[in-house]
């Protein structure tokens, strides 16, 4: 299906995408030598290193989204489905990797809007484009009607992957159903350590709505990719994969609070084996733990409850229940812009600033967040 012809709107697309980078490359070449004059002259003498290597991750993927639309738009006019799908694929990750730098230095603006846009149109080329998947709608009418009874046959195996390479089928119904219970297991768990900690009950949660917290999603999300082909081998493998991951995830997880909005949600600085306060030994070591006890006990549980949910039911939950949380995510971060701007003494200058002023404000988001803290001058927007 790899050369089968495209039809003649996605060839438009392709000469638009064709048309504006060849613009974009001459207007880049136009500015790039007082631009490279004026980032040396200010961004080099102003700024702290961390700020500099953030411009310089986003100079590269801008420069990859003016580059890489011109060979797209030559495979989708040769009807190179598969380069093509794997070109927007790419693109996808730089448009999301250029928002989140946009984000951290610049907060919440209309830019926001573009990049969704276009991360969209993106997502729905790659689908359509993607020879595999058309394969798959192909077949699609026909596996429904076998869904049903394949499923009521796999007994025991089923979510389990079976090439035996690994134990869980890394598919998105998996892994995403894997996220939302490790969010609420992460908020569960947390609350009730706390507790006998620190005798007071307080909210764990991560995200504006619902028992979620996403650092847990995602630390779980991580170890089931990490850990997959590793549930057969010695404790000790897996011990020492999990620390690593889990305090590297625990640290870049710090940084990204502190340095898009100058949260700390905690401090570990002065204890043992501290990386910048950012995670320690102690913290590692349970990170190594906790693989070992997800991957070889709660795993194989979460599946069973997984598969719990009827075949029938699964494509429209897990829509519905993707849609809810991704809209949770994207809220729980304006929200913090919102709370930054805040406390940093701004003004809110749009109506969804001024909306989540008023519905979220500095109370609200304090009783919501109870073990995060602010402090602007932190964040690298401040700089």
């Amino acid at each position: 299906m790899d050369g089968k012809q495209l039809p003649l709107i996605v060839k438009i697309f392709g000469a638009l995408c064709i048309l504006v980078s060849l613009a974009f490359i001459v207007l880049i070449a136009l500015i790039l030598p007082s631009a490279i004059a004026s980032f040396s002259r200010e961004i080099y003498t102003d700024v702290s290193i961390t700020v500099r290597i953030i411009y310089i991750i986003l100079f590269i993927c801008l420069f990859g989204l003016v580059v890489l639309p011109l060979l797209l738009g030559v495979m989708l006019f040769r009807s190179r489905r598969r380069f093509a799908a794997n070109l927007t694929t790419v693109l996808m990750g730089l448009t999301a990797a250029t928002a989140l730098c946009d984000f951290m230095l610049s907060g919440a603006n209309i830019t926001d809007v573009f990049f969704g846009v276009i991360f969209a149109l993106l997502f729905f080329i790659s689908g359509y484009i993607d020879p595999s998947l058309e394969g798959e709608r192909q077949l699609h009418r026909k596996l429904r009607e076998m869904e049903d009874r394949s499923q009521d046959e796999l007994g025991e195996m089923e979510g389990r992957d079976l090439t035996g390479k690994g134990y869980i089928s890394l598919n998105f119904f998996n892994l995403f159903w894997v996220f939302v219970f490790c969010c609420i297991l992460g908020v569960f768990v947390e609350t009730i350590y706390c507790f006998f900690v620190n005798s007071e009950l307080q909210d764990r949660a991560g995200l504006l709505f619902g028992p979620f917290s996403p650092i847990y999603g995602f630390g779980g999300l991580f170890l089931t990719l990490a850990l997959n082909r590793f549930y057969k081998s010695p404790l000790i493998v897996v011990f020492i994969v999990s620390a690593l991951i889990g305090g590297s995830f625990e640290y870049l997880t710090s940084w990204f609070m502190q340095s898009a909005f100058g949260i700390i949600a905690w401090d570990y600085t002065g204890t043992w084996l501290s990386i910048d306060g950012r995670t320690n030994g102690v913290y590692m070591i349970m990170w190594g733990l906790l693989g070992v006890f997800w991957i070889k006990l709660l795993l194989p549980g979460t599946l069973r409850v997984i598969n719990l949910i009827h075949w029938k039911l699964r494509y429209t939950l897990t829509v519905f229940a993707t849609v809810f949380i991704a809209v949770n995510i994207a809220m729980t971060l304006i929200a913090f812009d919102a709370w930054f701007e805040r406390k940093s003494g701004n003004q809110a200058e749009i109506p969804v600033q001024q909306f989540f002023d008023q519905n979220f404000d500095d109370e609200w988001m304090q009783s919501r967040f109870q073990n995060m803290s602010i402090y602007p001058e932190d964040a690298l927007r401040s700089n």
